[in-house]
């Protein structure tokens, strides 16, 4: 990965807050060329330093009621059981995270579902079926108090 020099940072600050900011605004914020800050995007997204340019869409507006917290305890942590367990958490559509993690849990998953009834299918299904699995602890979100899809440069 390479450097970024203190204009990268400007752009990608800027990027975070707002992606749809275009080069003649950033151009003027950040004292560089449109043709230069453009350049600086293209060789982000080329070395994978801006890795997607997504939209944040409401949870509501798609009809998610319950996002989860689901700490996961394997039983056993050799690598195959780890990889199979990776592998079937990225097939899940409910799964938004999942974090391989140190501790006293192995991962920590973040879901996103309609309602109790889907929770319930969806442990069923992934955790309670899932014969590595040892334990798992579930965490109802009940209320949103601060969400950074940003880091500070």
């Amino acid at each position: 990965m390479r450097l970024l020099d203190e204009y990268d940072k400007k752009i990608l600050s800027f990027l975070q807050k707002n992606n749809k900011i275009t080069t003649e605004e950033l151009s003027y914020e950040v004292n560089l060329s449109q043709s230069a800050v453009q350049r600086r995007i293209t060789k982000m997204r080329n070395d994978n330093v801006i890795e997607a340019d997504i939209s944040i869409v409401s949870p509501e507006a798609v009809g998610i009621g319950i996002t989860c917290v689901i700490d996961v305890i394997l039983n056993e942590g050799n690598s195959k059981a780890i990889d199979e367990f990776k592998i079937a958490m990225q097939k899940c559509e409910e799964v938004a995270q999942c974090y391989y993690v140190t501790g006293t849990y192995d991962f920590v998953l973040i879901i996103h579902v309609k309602d109790m009834s889907h929770f319930e299918k969806f442990q069923k299904i992934n955790l309670m079926d899932n014969k590595n699995l040892k334990h798992f602890y579930t965490h109802v979100v009940m209320d949103k108090v601060k969400m950074n899809y940003g880091f500070t440069l």
